[in-house]
């Protein structure tokens, strides 16, 4: 799977941590960066993913910033993207099973590398279980961008 993530100056070093837990999975990245912990904007990096995924050029995206509330909310601003903040498995797999997200949020304050590691695998593994009664729904919000 063709994977895009990126980081602000709060998350690069789980960024840097999660990067070749994916690469040892057999995923390709498109690393949009932040790596370095100099002070930057964190939709400066949640918009390219973002973008990335809307056009296909990816087809998941992993945002990580130091809560990753702000990365979830600038991504969920971008049409066509279903962003969830995640900070267990449970609700890694809930995510992908009933929201069909397509990109993934974290916080490098708020989790460590190896739950973060969990997560992700966790992410990429669940399949959306589909369902007239989640399609509906995730319709239903998907309609809320044309409002």
């Amino acid at each position: 799977m063709k994977i895009a993530i990126g980081a602000d100056h709060a998350g690069y070093r789980l960024k840097d941590e999660i990067v070749p837990v994916l690469t040892a999975l057999g995923h390709e990245l498109i690393d949009v960066g932040c790596s370095c912990g100099d002070s930057v904007d964190y939709p400066d990096y949640a918009l390219p993913v973002c973008e990335k995924v809307v056009s296909g050029e990816a087809e998941r995206g992993i945002l990580i910033c130091g809560t990753g509330i702000g990365m979830s909310i600038a991504a969920n601003k971008t049409h066509g993207i279903r962003c969830a903040l995640v900070h267990d498995m449970f609700s890694a797999k809930a995510t992908r099973e009933h929201n069909d997200t397509n990109v993934l949020a974290m916080g490098e304050r708020v989790i460590g590398p190896g739950l973060a590691a969990e997560i992700v695998k966790i992410w990429l593994e669940t399949p959306f279980s589909g369902g007239e009664r989640h399609k509906n729904r995730i319709n239903k919000v998907m309609a809320l961008e044309s409002k």
